[in-house]
């Protein structure tokens, strides 16, 4: 199988891949896109080869009309693209569900006996049974999630969303509500919605969560003191079950830390990757 025909859009950036280069694959959270990472992409890309996916069914990635939108289908995917690319020397970097997928595939290349994975960046990581945000539990009502978008349009439910999760509203600008909303205006993009909100709790959630402390990998945390969406409490539950692990709260920051403070907790990726 060729890496063209997994149901991701992919963008690289950086050094050529190569022995010594580091590898950074960025993963973005529900509902987002590699716009995410428009801060941190450009600064990682000096470092090294740099991997921005839009995961299934997200962003400009492929939305077909199918149940496969679980964590574990992502991660699959995610695992898929490691290998067709030969991808070593790899830091995975996770926002929010694309945290949740993160752990997966780091499960996933455990099980598969390949030393690839050298680090993690997980940023407000879904990792534990908690209560479900309202914009992915309304999400999770088809009719209603359609019959939204289409009487508010994508613009006003993004700016609506972002409102709600971030610490300052001052922050959020015309550019970020266009760059969220801009995939979402379409019937298959809101199919891909409701799919993964519905599915977005792994049935089997208390035997992956058993499963952390075997990720040795070293692991930096980053939340926000102030996430409603990922509370600070599963970060803090998440440090004592990863061995090899450094939680960072950021002060007066929500859900979205790569573009509510770009530049503080970009330092503290650096310094954790110069560590």
């Amino acid at each position: 199988m060729s890496a063209s025909v997994l149901p991701l859009h992919v963008e690289t950036a950086g050094l050529d891949p190569g022995e010594g280069v580091e590898t950074f694959l960025l993963i973005h959270g529900y509902g987002a896109s590699t716009f995410t990472w428009r801060h941190w992409a450009p600064r990682l890309a000096t470092r090294g080869h740099v991997v921005q996916i839009d995961m299934k069914g997200h962003g400009r990635a492929p939305k077909p009309d199918d149940a496969r939108y679980a964590p574990r289908d992502q991660a699959e995917l995610v695992r898929a693209l490691i290998e067709q690319r030969d991808l070593r020397n790899l830091t995975l970097v996770g926002h929010s569900l694309g945290g949740g997928v993160a752990l997966l595939t780091a499960l996933g290349l455990l099980d598969a006996g390949t030393p690839r994975l050298e680090r993690m960046v997980l940023v407000a990581g879904a990792a534990y049974a908690q209560a479900l945000p309202p914009f992915v539990g309304l999400a999770g009502y088809p009719r209603l999630c359609s019959m939204m978008f289409r009487a508010l349009g994508p613009e006003l439910v993004v700016r609506t969303v972002l409102r709600a999760i971030v610490h300052d509203r001052a922050t959020i600008d015309a550019e970020q509500v266009r760059g969220y909303a801009g995939p979402l205006g379409s019937a298959p993009a809101v199919h891909a919605l409701v799919a993964s909100a519905r599915q977005i709790v792994p049935p089997d959630l208390g035997e992956l969560t058993a499963r952390y402390p075997e990720l040795d990998t070293p692991t930096l945390l980053l939340w926000g003191r102030h996430d409603r969406v990922v509370p600070l409490s599963v970060g803090e539950r998440l440090a004592r079950a990863l061995p090899n692990v450094r939680l960072h709260v950021l002060e007066r920051c929500g859900h979205l830390p790569p573009e509510e403070l770009p530049d503080d907790s970009f330092a503290i990726v650096e310094r954790f990757l110069d560590g």
